[in-house]
């Protein structure tokens, strides 16, 4: 049992580290392999063979065939191809490699150590995780051999060897709960090789793994959307078709296997490679109709878009960091763009007393906060992956801005739509010259939003400066725009001392959202050594006076610190 979690547990380190040194590339190779079949075909052979599964195979086209990135045909194609690449590595593992299990040690760890700053340090993960599934298949060959001469496993394994059907469904179980057929065709390989199991039992075993294989993505994509569905069923039912077809003639089969190699243990893997090759063959001209019957089975649900439901997070992407936030950021300038939205309905509202636009405001803000609580579980999830330090900075990032942006919608619900409200009840309006400062200040806001997103989307430090010092210069416009009303009022403006708080609180509110989000910039000019640590000049009194070696340092253009900085 311990061989047998070891061998599990190697497989699981190979897809794991490969995933993530080379994920981002190869769903980047995927998306745009679907040309035509055959090229999706073989796309999908080599991405199968780098990830050592094709249950992440099946998931990342599943997800790219959910948002339309390709389509349902190439999909099936790609799967087809991944089917037979995992019987490469396969192939590959069941040799006999035991005098490369140091090297591989050795290898793996200095490539992980020597390359801890790049996303190629995985592949020194995947290195050590094929050396321990070296070592698993040989404690196995070595424990199994005296087992398989127990009377009472004799006693077990007979009625698997008379009923089929029995083992595939077996098989079939045990593949879908531990989520590799690789490694599972594996296990066999060795039971095959010590002799615990007959070789024409361990044939039937290898039906089963197929079928369980194809089971597990069919599982994990219950809930998403019937085209993310189709391609993981599409795979399921090939299979299922080739198990069936193949079944009765196996015993027809063997002795043509056996006369490739007569090793028990490669006539196993042999089998794994021709099955899917056959299969292939079998399909590949005939995607179009198994296409057209996912959709029969899986049709899409009428219904419209639920714009409160996330639309980039990609639960397949948390193995590959890189790719996972790439997907979260997405999201994220998503609810960037919708707040804009509030923000430039916020200044119409304001100006007409649309009560119909006030309250689509506060349906949007309702949008907001869904999709938050959707990104924070999602940065959740991607917090208990191995983070390198600029993943997670960029995981920081991701989850400050967005969690800016979820305030701003408070803002704007609570604070500027009650402020409308009140408006709208009163039937109060602005004075000409107080909606134009107003809507000048309004302006400045709406370009930093969209300077934030750039800062947020590139990282440029002359941009964060920009967004930083346009903080100062909004602020500066605040006051001007406060004194001007407060001269306004003394002249006695009658539809300024109407809207009186309200215009005040209005040009408050809007310097706490720039507030917002100019902080995207702060972390950015931190890294690059471009802000001073404090506005405070040393105290006269010798309270509060600057330590030795910290260099005194003068207020910066933007004055006081107002209540959401730092």
């Amino acid at each position: 049992m311990g061989a047998v979690c070891l061998l599990l547990w190697g497989v699981n380190m190979v897809s794991i580290g490969l995933n993530r040194a080379f994920g981002t590339i190869l769903r980047r190779v995927i998306s745009h392999s679907t040309s035509n079949r055959f090229k999706a075909f073989g796309v999908g052979i080599g991405v199968a063979a780098m990830l050592q599964s094709s249950t992440a195979a099946c998931m990342i086209v599943s997800s790219f065939a959910a948002r339309n990135v390709i389509t349902i045909t190439g999909a099936i194609a790609v799967m087809l191809g991944a089917d037979v690449g995992t019987t490469l590595a396969a192939q590959f593992m069941s040799l006999d490699l035991d005098w490369l299990i140091p090297a591989l040690i050795i290898a793996g760890y200095v490539v992980n150590k020597s390359m801890d700053a790049s996303q190629y340090k995985h592949v020194g993960r995947s290195l050590v995780g094929l050396s321990l599934i070296f070592i698993a298949l040989s404690m196995i060959k070595k424990v199994a051999g005296p087992i398989g001469h127990e009377g009472a496993l004799e006693t077990l394994i007979e009625p698997l060897a008379s009923q089929p059907i029995l083992a595939v469904i077996l098989a079939a179980l045990f593949t879908w709960f531990v989520h590799s057929s690789l490694g599972t065709v594996l296990l066999f390989m060795s039971f095959v090789h010590s002799g615990l199991v007959p070789v024409h039992l361990g044939l039937v075993l290898v039906l089963g793994a197929n079928v369980g294989g194809a089971f597990a993505p069919v599982i994990m994509t219950l809930r998403d959307i019937p085209a993310g569905r189709r391609v993981p069923l599409g795979n399921l039912v090939m299979r299922a078709i080739g198990v069936v077809a193949c079944l009765p003639f196996l015993k027809f089969i063997g002795p043509h296997i056996a006369e490739l190699d007569p090793d028990p243990a490669r006539q196993i893997v042999n089998f794994h490679t021709a099955f899917n090759f056959a299969l292939a063959l079998c399909f590949l001209p005939f995607i179009g109709p198994m296409t057209r019957l996912s959709e029969i089975i899986l049709p899409d649900r009428a219904r419209e878009e639920d714009e409160s439901l996330p639309r980039y997070l990609d639960p397949t992407a948390f193995t590959t960091p890189p790719a996972a936030l790439a997907c979260v950021a997405r999201e994220t300038l998503r609810v960037s763009d919708i707040i804009q939205r509030m923000m430039r309905d916020t200044l119409e509202v304001l100006r007409t007393n649309n009560a119909h636009l006030m309250q689509s405001i506060r349906d949007q803000e309702a949008i907001v906060d869904a999709l938050y609580e959707s990104i924070k579980n999602y940065l959740a999830r991607l917090s208990s992956q191995a983070l390198d330090k600029q993943e997670s900075k960029r995981y920081m990032q991701i989850l400050t801005f967005s969690t800016n942006l979820e305030h701003i919608g408070d803002i704007i619900d609570r604070n500027l739509m009650e402020m409308a409200q009140k408006k709208i009840r009163n039937q109060d309006n602005f004075s000409r010259q107080g909606f134009a400062e107003i809507s000048d200040l309004h302006h400045r806001v709406m370009d930093n939003m969209a300077l934030a997103q750039n800062v947020f989307m590139t990282g440029d430090v002359k941009m964060a400066r920009r967004l930083f010092e346009e903080k100062a210069v909004l602020r500066n416009q605040e006051l001007l725009a406060a004194d001007s009303h407060f001269k306004r009022l003394s002249e006695g403006v009658a539809e300024t001392i109407a809207t009186s708080s309200l215009h005040l609180d209005i040009l408050r509110d809007l310097r706490r959202i720039n507030s917002y989000v100019s902080l995207i910039a702060y972390p950015i000019l931190e890294e690059a050594k471009a802000l001073q640590p404090t506005r405070l000049k040393p105290s006269r009194t010798g309270r509060g006076r600057i330590r030795p070696g910290h260099a005194k340092k003068e207020p910066d253009e933007s004055g006081s610190q107002d209540e959401n900085d730092g």
